[in-house]
């Protein structure tokens, strides 16, 4: 198995683990792991936490955003403005009926609604804007919540 793979879903494994993982030795794996950090190929770290366990009750935001594309620039330079916003967690560039998808976390609804009403709709080039609520996660960077327990019950059959 390659082992960028491996480290996007197991960042804390050990350089033991993951030499033994892709046949290599820990000192290769710790070497280009570090020429990766510092190419930023790998740009960070994070755990995938469950915020309703821990009594988050902070919200998450999907925003669509349609622009108008700068000439010479397309959507890079206003893209890059939008995800430098401390609320933005993530800002792709997208196909389909919107050019970004911005995902925004703030304490309530109000904090993204200021955020969206003042600052991103705000911007010159921003046509419009539309905001889905994350209600509920089910899977999140390949990670599965509220996973039901295997039984061990056989099936009943007539």
């Amino acid at each position: 198995m390659n082992l960028l793979n491996i480290l996007r879903r197991k960042a804390r494994a050990s350089l033991k683990e993951l030499a033994d993982l892709t046949n290599s030795n820990e000192s290769d794996v710790a070497a280009k792991i570090s020429v990766w950090e510092k190419d930023r190929i790998i740009l960070g770290y994070h755990a995938v936490t469950n915020e309703e366990a821990v009594g988050d009750t902070s919200v998450s935001a999907f925003i669509e955003v349609r622009l108008t594309p700068e000439r010479g620039g397309g959507f890079d330079r206003l893209a890059m403005r939008i995800a430098r916003f401390d609320q933005v967690v993530s800002c792709y560039l997208a196909s389909g009926g919107y050019d970004l998808l911005v995902v925004v976390e703030g304490h309530d609804l109000r904090e993204v609604a200021r955020f969206v009403s003042e600052k991103l709709s705000s911007l010159d080039g921003v046509l419009s804007t539309a905001t889905h609520f994350r209600l509920k996660t089910y899977k999140e960077n390949g990670f599965l919540f509220d996973q039901e327990p295997e039984t061990e019950r056989l099936p009943v059959s007539p």
